[in-house]
């Protein structure tokens, strides 16, 4: 099993080496070993090594081979395809509108259900598979970036952690903001007396940042946008809740959730920057339908 990769140099990696260029496209150390160690890069067909300088319009040849990958194998079983919403697709990735009450991935061997297993079943036909880079809880709705392949999965997960990828969320909430725009910087821990939760400045928090911005009102309620520089657990629905304003339906932080049918957090937006690229895309997932019916929502 082998992934084969042919990338035209742009002007702005000119004169740079193929280690450079690695570096910059965030291929992980360990990887650009086995590729030296292996001679599985060419350039313009010829061999050569990670010193190997290049020009621009040179084709460089990489060959990833399964031992180089932790998961090199896509094992979801396929479920029914029919639900499956697909936001933008290339070669390496797409992005799935991953809908609420569905689990990005199965947890036990065998299960089914989940939208990874639903992804396996939509992409069988074009043989291939999905890998798992993150995840959203299983109540959130909205865009999730999925791999095509396992050479991507190392770099996406660089991209998200260094925030180059960017998510955007929108969040009903419980009553009125002071200021229409502001941050939440509390540190997020575990919960000492709810091993579910997680809290506000507790013995082990770690640095959490979220920013807000209010989109609009009902005259109980507020629908907020959303954006993360940190990416605590629940960092979201925690930072909202001990704020005063819990998100509308949240099972473990709104003690009035089951007015609402639903946990009312939806990942709207992605900013993406492609892997083995400069490109950028910018992915909205649209609002879910009830998410503009205020009348509904001022009761909730």
């Amino acid at each position: 099993m082998s992934w084969s990769y042919d990338l035209t140099i742009p002007s702005e990696l000119a004169g740079q080496t193929v280690r450079t260029c690695l570096q910059t496209w965030l291929v992980p150390k360990r990887i650009q070993g086995q590729l030296r160690q292996g001679r599985r890069i060419r350039i313009n067909q010829f061999p050569a090594s990670v010193a190997s300088p290049l020009q621009a319009g040179d084709h460089l040849q990489l060959t990833f081979i399964a031992n180089d990958f932790r998961t090199p194998v896509s094992n979801y079983l396929p479920d029914s395809a029919a639900t499956v919403s697909v936001l933008y697709r290339n070669a390496n990735l797409l992005v799935v509108n991953k809908p609420a009450g569905t689990k990005s991935h199965p947890n036990q061997p065998g299960e089914r259900g989940s939208i990874l297993n639903h992804l396996a079943a939509y992409l069988a036909p074009s043989q291939q598979a999905p890998y798992m880079v993150h995840r959203l809880d299983q109540m959130t709705s909205g865009a999730m970036v999925v791999a095509l392949n396992p050479v991507v999965v190392p770099i996406l997960d660089r991209l998200i952690s260094t925030k180059v990828i960017r998510r955007t969320y929108y969040a009903w909430v419980r009553g009125h903001f002071a200021q229409t725009f502001g941050q939440f910087d509390a540190p997020i821990g575990h919960d000492p007396a709810d091993k579910r939760k997680r809290w506000v400045n507790t013995f082990d928090a770690q640095p959490a940042l979220t920013t807000y911005q209010v989109v609009t009102t009902t005259p109980r309620q507020t629908l907020v946008k959303l954006s993360l520089t940190t990416g605590r657990t629940h960092q979201l629905r925690v930072h909202l809740a001990a704020s005063g304003h819990p998100i509308l339906g949240d099972p473990l932080y709104d003690d009035h959730a089951d007015q609402a049918p639903r946990l009312m957090l939806h990942a709207q937006a992605l900013a993406l920057q492609l892997p083995f690229s400069t490109t950028s895309v910018f992915v909205p997932a649209p609002l879910p339908p009830l998410f503009h019916q205020l009348g509904l929502i001022e009761h909730y």
